[in-house]
């Protein structure tokens, strides 16, 4: 065997043999730590292992941040869940249900529609312009009702459209039903045992406002209770914070929030044009 000839292959220059050592303790360190020979060249908090000065707790703090902010924002402007707080819709709705409000729905040009179930805004209308408070407090509170861990501020509420701007509302017809525009309306939907109303009312809906009522007549307080109160009783469409679509909470109770063709046979209201929206028929 010809030693000399594989001897000579070697590298002989001055600097090899420590070369050598310096890669095989690298070697041998990355080995230990398993660590890829790369991992040295990244930043500590990104190479995972044993943070340095509680970087774990930074990333896991960062991360919360993150996750908050995001459900906040969509809370804020797409999805926002609601709490409720009282029977006033039952059937429909139940105290403690959580519902999802989509926010979306009357931001492009549509307005709500007879029927269906809205969350508004009721200062100024159903109460005071400004609730009155600790400011800090309504700010906590708020925060948790955006992502439907409280109860929604005292001037929020969930009722039912049953009359737009331009409809003439009444109560009620030889059968005690409402009729709106003439129309007779026969609400299913009503809580078992209830009357459509026991207060009698005659009312032309202002443009641009609403008229709300509970589904369970007997223990909501609508806008027949308002009838005194600035706007007749009515809520503003832009004090409207978004539709109720979806119950999410608790788990027996996920399903959509259900629709109604109860106003499908309602004329448009007179001097307006008929739109399909206006009638609130939805499945």
């Amino acid at each position: 065997m010809n030693t000399e000839g594989q001897l000579a292959e070697r590298d002989r220059s001055p600097g090899s043999e420590k070369e050598h050592e310096g890669r095989s303790r690298s070697s041998h360190a990355s080995a230990r730590t398993g660590e890829p020979r790369s991992a040295g060249r990244l930043p500590r908090w990104l190479r995972g292992g044993r943070p340095v000065g509680g970087g774990r707790w930074r990333r896991a703090a960062l991360l919360a941040t993150a996750c908050a902010a995001f459900v906040l924002l969509v809370s804020g402007f797409v999805l926002q869940p609601f709490l409720i707080p009282s029977g006033s819709m039952e059937s429909t709705l139940r105290p403690g249900d959580r519902v999802l409000v989509n926010k979306l729905a009357y931001r492009f040009g549509d307005d709500p529609s007879r029927g269906d179930v809205v969350v508004f805004d009721g200062a100024g209308s159903f109460g005071d312009e400004e609730p009155s408070g600790n400011p800090v407090t309504g700010l906590l509170r708020k925060a948790a009702a955006a992502v439907g861990l409280a109860e929604p501020a005292e001037s929020d509420y969930v009722k039912r459209v049953v009359g737009i701007g331009g409809d003439r509302v009444t109560c009620c017809d030889e059968r005690g039903r409402i009729e709106v525009n003439g129309q007779p309306v026969d609400e299913h939907y009503l809580h078992p045992g209830d009357s459509p109303s026991r207060v009698r009312f005659d009312i032309v809906v202002p443009e641009g406002r609403l008229w709300v009522m509970g589904d369970h007549r007997d223990a909501s307080r609508d806008s027949r209770d308002y009838l005194g109160a600035p706007g007749g009783g009515t809520v503003p469409v832009d004090k409207v914070i978004g539709r109720a679509e979806w119950i999410g909470w608790p788990f027996g109770r996920w399903s959509g929030v259900p629709r109604t063709d109860a106003f499908t046979s309602v004329p448009a209201a007179p001097g307006r044009i008929p739109s399909a929206a206006s009638g609130g028929a939805h499945g």
